[in-house]
Parts: C-alpha cells; structure tokens; sequence
C-alpha cells in the first residue's frame, strides 16, 4: 500500500493539469478533485463503478461518489493529509482508463 503523500507545488500544477486534460477540475470550497463521468446507461455506470472499488478497497482509498441512472460524479480528496495526493491522481487516472474502456 502506498503511503499518501500531499501534492504542493509544482508537482501539484502539474499533476492538476494533467488531470484537467481528462476533464478533473478543483472542487469549490476544499482541497479535492471532482470529475462527472456519463456513460451509455445505469449497467455501464454500475459495472465502472464495481471495477474502480475493487481498485480502491486494495488501494485503502476510497471516493466520494454519488451516482443517478448513468452518471457518477466523483469527487477525490485524502482526508488522511487534509488535500489532495498522489493516491487521488493514482486514483482519478485508474477511472479515467476504467471510463474509457466501459
């Protein structure tokens, strides 16, 4: 398991933009990334969804995630460092390889 580490920086401009290429943006009022994800309907949302948990109960790190029909929003933070880390980025870019694969 990796031991979570806060982004600040230029590491953390960099791996923000990296991660707004994908559509990731700052969340409003906290230190923690956020990203909609749509996709062809509830089956293809629920089946990404089981997928990056598999991947998070390893990783011990968890998202905050609310999903209607077949959109997820995502919102990324590692509460353990009161912001953003590199297992958020290492997070966000799993579902973004998980999202386009759906």
């Amino acid at each position: 398991m990796t031991t979570p580490q806060k982004l600040t920086g230029e590491g953390r401009a960099n791996a923000l933009a990296a991660l707004a290429k994908e559509g990731w943006r700052e969340a409003e009022n906290r230190d923690a990334i956020t990203k909609r994800f749509e996709f062809d309907d509830f089956n293809d949302a629920f089946g990404w969804m089981t997928r990056v948990a598999l991947v998070a109960e390893h990783m011990n790190h968890h998202p905050e995630w609310f999903n209607v029909y077949k959109t997820v929003e995502v919102t990324l933070t590692t509460h353990d460092v009161d912001g953003i880390s590199n297992l958020d980025v290492a997070l966000a870019s799993k579902m973004d390889r998980f999202a386009r694969g759906a």
